[in-house]
């Protein structure tokens, strides 16, 4: 079931997660167990939402606006960059709102991300309005997406990753493959 923003509020905190920086790189690229996060900037609560999950599962998520290691001006040192960093992050995760897919930074991180990482080290987070259609159906038929669950038994989300064959996974699971 792809991610409304209710259930996404519901079950994350929005916490600012400081980063250390050290001789211009930040403290979570020393660690193997990062996420490269891709999201749409004006987006930030849903990367600390995302980060949440993350770090019940043990992992960081990197963002590029807090990695002081990146040029103040955007540039081709920037794309660079992001590419060096989404090579050596253990997974990969869009953030797949509307704007999202809209945007061309998005799709060029994304379209690098599908040559690099494969298909079990690259997934899509589809977040969509609480009443509204999700547009980028056809990402949803060649990505593995992260979803969410409800069990009402235990009353908590459970989060998964759904192959577009049909295949599941926890999240534990696939952030440690």
């Amino acid at each position: 079931m792809i991610v409304t923003e209710t259930q996404l509020k519901n079950d994350t905190e929005v916490k600012t997660f400081a980063v250390i920086i050290e001789s211009g790189i930040s403290k979570i690229l020393e660690k193997d167990l990062y996420v490269f996060i891709s999201h749409k900037h004006t987006e930030e609560e849903y990367v600390y939402r995302l980060r949440d999950i993350l770090k019940r599962y043990g992992f960081e998520g990197y963002v590029d606006w807090e990695d002081n290691g990146m040029p103040p001006m955007t540039s081709g040192e920037t794309a660079k960059q992001i590419k060096d960093r989404i090579k050596k992050s253990k997974k990969f995760i869009l953030i797949a709102t509307e704007a999202a897919i809209e945007s061309k930074w998005c799709n060029w991180e994304m379209g690098f991300a599908d040559a690099h990482k494969y298909i079990d080290r690259i997934a899509l987070f589809p977040i969509k309005a609480d009443y509204g259609e999700y547009s980028g159906k056809e990402y949803l038929q060649i990505y593995p997406t992260l979803q969410i669950s409800f069990s009402n038994s235990v009353r908590y989300f459970n989060y998964y990753i759904k192959y577009p064959d049909g295949k599941e996974i926890t999240l534990g699971n696939w952030l440690t493959l």
